[in-house]
């Protein structure tokens, strides 16, 4: 067979012209996931059997009329999907198995474009990280250097895109879960406008702030793959009724007139040198292409992750409060009573960082302290909309460093939680305001650490938001790097 192809764009070529077929694809990244998985950790529920049995039926049909029909990808394992394993690398789940009898939107959406799921990735214990070191089967190693993390919580995800063992992998971000991995792994990764794509069937951690994406290897692979999963749904609620174009369509290469905020909060002491003259150099890549570039504010910045840190523990509270071992769930045996077994399901089920985000939450949420606490949050939440909305009066897009530092080594805030929250110190203020934006390759430092591009656009500016991405890779190739594992 032909040597597996870098994109979907190309794989989708040359499935069409019969040059290749799903079948050998599929085969392709189940012998690479068999080959260094057990080096990586990214892949952590297989579901080989079911892929290839799909993949023959999509040969079978042989019309290949989305780009992602016969396309290989993987899940984070947050998202339900009917008949395969999925536990959020919770030992509350795992313990049990749990196997979904329905699928979450998004996997029914790539089914029906005829994309074939090869099984989950490796995430956090239920989102809550920034380094896969809470998931229940052990951290995922970075293939660009197997003593650091891959990022958290869609680690697997990005460290699976990145070593070629599928084409994409849905991911999911609450506060900067897609866009940091993406950037430590060498990966391109976009947040969308909240309540662009679907939460159903997407095992929640904060419900105001999760959103649904993916990881890839290129912009426009990001435009194929939101085209096809983007869109109101009449499951979940909170997505909007706005008409979803083709994507691909906004990738025209020219930034001519765009208007870039360099927000002065994001450039801050202490960063790696060789990270803000990466972002610097891509910054006059820009500005070269025909972009203009101007200083902005957006002087409310350094309450984003205090307050993202209020907000999303409070929303764990709730939403963990479900796992009771009742329903589903991790069991105990010969409990002394009902208060005995509530203890010990969530004491045996839960990790260190799920406990810890509980009681955070259940403090925030108590009577006596909620006025001073979440309420307080909301209120610095809306300042921080505010800077986001008055700044995109003057630019078209903001662009920022995606973390102050390249990938870090595994254990390095092992015993400080609160270094590790600040690792999303340049991520959560777009979560507050609900903004779409996302991670492009942009460098890498002396070490051959990748460092990433954050891209920030209006609510519902995602075209935009690509379209300076994609002209960003296209005067560039540090996207097309591999890492060598």
């Amino acid at each position: 067979m032909p040597s597996l192809p870098h994109t979907i764009s190309n794989a989708a070529m040359l499935l069409r012209s019969k040059k290749i077929s799903s079948v050998e694809l599929t085969k392709a990244c189940i012998d690479r996931i068999e080959k260094i998985d057990a080096t990586l950790n990214a892949v952590v529920h297989r579901n080989f059997q079911g892929a290839l049995a799909q993949a023959k039926k999509v040969d079978a049909l042989g019309t290949f009329e989305s780009p992602l029909s016969g396309i290989p990808y993987l899940a984070k394992d947050v998202y339900c999907e009917k008949g395969v394993t999925t536990t959020a690398c919770s030992n509350v789940l795992r313990n049990k198995d749990y196997i979904p009898p329905f699928d979450s939107t998004t996997t029914k959406r790539l089914k029906a474009a005829s994309a074939i799921s090869l099984g989950k990735t490796n995430t956090d214990e239920f989102t809550m990280g920034a380094s896969t070191e809470t998931s229940c089967f052990g951290v995922t190693k970075n293939p660009w250097d197997l003593s650091r993390v891959a990022g958290g919580s869609s680690g697997g995800s990005a460290a699976a895109v990145a070593a070629d063992e599928c084409f994409f992998a849905l991911a999911t971000d609450t506060g900067g879960s897609i866009r940091q991995p993406a950037g430590f792994c060498n990966c391109a990764g976009m947040r969308v406008t909240y309540g662009r794509t679907s939460r159903y069937g997407v095992m929640s951690m904060a419900s105001s702030l999760d959103t649904i994406g993916c990881i890839t290897k290129t912009v426009e692979d990001t435009a194929i793959v939101l085209s096809a999963i983007a869109g109101a749904d009449p499951l979940d609620g909170t997505t909007a009724d706005v008409p979803v174009p083709d994507y691909r369509k906004a990738l025209t290469g020219n930034v001519k007139g765009l208007k870039i905020g360099l927000p002065k909060e994001y450039f801050i002491d202490g960063m790696n040198a060789e990270v803000e003259s990466a972002v610097r150099d891509a910054v006059k890549v820009l500005k070269d292409l025909g972009a203009t570039v101007k200083e902005i504010s957006l002087k409310h910045t350094k309450y984003a992750t205090p307050t993202y840190y209020v907000l999303c523990p409070s929303e764990v509270s709730s939403n963990m409060a479900r796992y009771d071992g009742v329903r589903y769930g991790h069991t105990v045996k010969e409990p002394k009573d009902l208060l005995d077994y509530y203890e010990r399901v969530r004491s045996e089920g839960f990790g260190p960082e799920v406990k810890r985000r509980i009681m955070i939450g259940t403090y925030a949420l108590s009577a006596g302290y909620y006025d001073a606490y979440y309420r307080q949050a909301q209120k610095v939440r809306t300042l921080i909309c505010k800077d986001f909305e008055d700044a995109f009066e003057d630019v078209d897009v903001i662009l920022s460093p995606i973390s102050p530092t390249p990938a870090f080594k595994i254990g390095a805030h092992a015993d400080d939680p609160v270094a590790m929250y600040l690792e999303d110190v340049f991520l959560d203020g777009q979560v507050m305001a609900g903004i779409p934006c996302m991670s492009v390759q942009c460098g890498f430092s002396k070490e051959n650490l990748p460092i990433g591009l954050q891209i920030m656009g209006p609510q519902w500016g995602e075209e935009i938001v690509l379209r300076t991405g994609d002209a960003y890779q296209k005067a560039t190739d540090w996207h097309m790097r591999k890492p060598r594992i």
